[in-house]
């Protein structure tokens, strides 16, 4: 597990923490596409210390996702009532220690692209 930090697009929100453990998967959802405009990718945090000013949007029955209200930067996403959040990567400081293991909700991908890493993929989550 290795330590990270990061922020957001304008600076206002910084974070800090150990990776949990759990593997970066990009997601393909409707939801991940309209949050971020293309795909979502994030990895589960432990010790997770947020600095700023974060909101939190409930996106679903199932989940909501944390941003900075500043400049808007998509940063977190966490279920409904859970601890654990995880952290788009994009927005970790490099190097992150990540590696893509796979993509979810495949099903659910834009038109306008295709998977070609040779990853696993899963149709739903």
């Amino acid at each position: 597990m290795s330590d990270f930090t990061g922020r957001c697009l304008c600076g206002a929100v910084t974070f800090q923490g150990t990776w949990g453990g759990d593997p970066l998967r990009a997601c393909h959802c409707g939801q991940c596409r309209r949050w971020s405009g293309h795909v979502w990718a994030a990895a589960g945090a432990d010790d997770l210390a947020i600095t700023g000013p974060v909101r939190w949007f409930r996106s679903s029955d199932l989940a909501e996702r944390g941003f900075c209200p500043r400049c808007g930067s998509g940063l977190f996403w966490r279920r409904q009532g859970g601890d654990r959040i995880e952290v788009a990567p994009g927005a970790v400081d490099t190097p992150t220690g990540l590696h893509l293991a796979g993509h979810i909700y495949v099903a659910d991908k834009g038109d306008y692209y295709d998977i070609a890493d040779g990853l696993p993929q899963e149709p739903q989550g």
